[in-house]
């Protein structure tokens, strides 16, 4: 069960991770994680970035991070204010972080990593203010399936 797929101490890890990055940026980041995923993994992300309601944001800077664990299958998806903003092939270079991280067994260390990376590069192009709201949850999300 993916739920399971990360201690608390790696849980609390990644929702640390995010908490920093979205403390540098109005940008929302989510980690979601669900055993398999059936069909191709950047639209079964798609799918999830909808229904996790991330492209709601006011800015249109989410980003999601998408594991699928027996499948190994991992994507980055951003929505469409930071894929203006961002320099082609950011996504393909903080995928490479992370999956360098992965290769070892480091997953929680490869998404915080990952997450890290897209928090600063989103400070660049949507910076914190004072005045920001988090739109959507920092907790990890997680499908059952």
């Amino acid at each position: 069960m993916p739920i399971n797929f990360f201690n608390s101490e790696e849980k609390a890890a990644i929702n640390d991770s995010i908490h920093k990055a979205e403390k540098q940026t109005s940008g929302e980041i989510r980690l979601h994680v669900e055993n398999q995923c059936a069909y191709d993994v950047l639209d079964r992300a798609a799918d999830v970035f909808a229904q996790l309601g991330m492209h709601k944001t006011e800015l249109k800077n989410g980003v999601l991070f998408y594991l699928s664990i027996k499948d190994r299958k991992f994507a980055i998806l951003g929505d469409a204010g930071i894929n203006t903003k961002v320099p082609a092939g950011f996504w393909d270079s903080v995928k490479e972080l992370v999956l360098e991280h992965f290769k070892t067994g480091a997953y929680a260390k490869g998404l915080c990593a990952g997450i890290e990376k897209a928090g600063s590069k989103l400070s660049e192009h949507f910076p914190y203010s004072n005045n920001d709201i988090n739109e959507l949850s920092n907790e990890i999300s997680f499908n059952k399936n």
